[in-house]
């Protein structure tokens, strides 16, 4: 196992730097053939157009020179914990990852815990009862939520509970974190954080429902009922921790892609995260938040398979790594 997890992190190392060069590529070569200069863009926000400016920001935020120069003084950068400054508001993008990023990750864990503790009993029960109504009400309700987006329902409930009930979610500025106000962290944060776990519930339900009716088919499962285990015992011992291999597996790689993609939440609840931090970046062509934002995902989504390998040979005994 040692030998595996060493191998991976390697493999990890090189993927990371290959998201480097790619996202440098985009954003340094390809991109300034479609759009003005970027010093050129902050310079016009201002309504000037001073070259000696513009030569100065370009010095400054080190886009001036040669493409593979520009790259190894950002790499050097980025290996010794420097990630730059944004072009636009000058603040260190590593402070702002520093408290963005908790603000995503929670979102992403409490809606992806929700989806599990909700999705995964109700799976198990469709499966046992296949093709009665406590079957044909949870396939429906799963079909349901995919088909209903989670930020249209977040709209709805912000739109409807202000019109009916004069209701609003609570926006505290400035934004408290768990470890300062947790009771008004936790009332901001409580109902996006459900809304991003409706659609991978969704997902999981009708996954756990699939892997409980293979499972129970299997010769294993009435061996084990023929030695007069109980139906509690066959399920929870036998049947479930089998079904949870493709569960853990969607999980760990569900979790990533929450933190990424909660960037409509977060602008619809007006919370400071990832997501949110991202999409304005992107529209102002901020180079070093892009840049870094993408660099830190990418290390999540690495992270996150090589949990889920490692997880693999305590639910199953029989898999095993050289």
């Amino acid at each position: 196992m040692a030998r595996y997890v060493v191998r991976r992190l390697f493999l990890g190392l090189i993927t990371l730097w290959l998201v480097t060069v790619v996202v440098f590529l985009l954003l340094r070569v390809i991109v300034p053939l479609v759009y003005a200069d970027v010093a050129q863009i902050i310079v016009a926000q201002f309504g000037r157009q001073d070259p000696v400016l513009v030569h100065q920001l370009r010095q400054q935020y080190g886009l001036d020179g040669n493409q593979l120069v520009q790259y190894l003084k950002w790499l050097w950068q980025i290996l010794h914990g420097d990630l730059g400054k944004s072009l636009y508001t000058g603040l260190p993008v590593m402070t702002e990852i520093r408290n963005r990023l908790p603000v995503s990750i929670e979102l992403g864990l409490i809606g992806l815990l929700s989806a599990v503790c909700v999705s995964v009993p109700l799976g198990i029960v469709a499966a046992l009862r296949q093709d009665r109504w406590p079957d044909y009400t949870l396939r429906t309700l799963a079909i349901a939520l995919n088909a209903l987006p989670g930020f249209w329902l977040a709209i709805l409930i912000i739109t409807f509970g202000s019109i009916w009930f004069h209701w609003a979610p609570p926006l505290p500025r400035p934004f408290p974190y768990i470890w300062q106000k947790p009771i008004t962290h936790l009332e901001a944060i409580l109902l996006p954080a459900l809304l991003v776990g409706l659609t991978p519930s969704a997902g999981l339900l009708r996954l756990m429902r699939t892997q409980m009716l293979e499972v129970m088919r299997q010769d294993y499962i009435r061996t084990a009922r023929s030695k007069g285990l109980t139906s509690r015992r066959v399920i929870m011992r036998h049947a479930m921790r089998n079904s949870l291999l493709p569960i853990v597996t969607v999980i760990g790689l569900s979790l990533p892609a929450l933190a990424a993609g909660t960037a409509l939440y977060e602008s619809i609840f007006t919370l400071p995260g990832m997501g949110q931090y991202l999409v304005t970046s992107v529209g102002k062509l901020d180079y070093p938040v892009i840049e870094s934002t993408n660099l830190i995902f990418a290390f999540l989504i690495i992270f996150a398979n090589l949990a889920v390998d490692i997880c693999y040979p305590l639910l199953d005994p029989r898999i095993r790594y050289d």
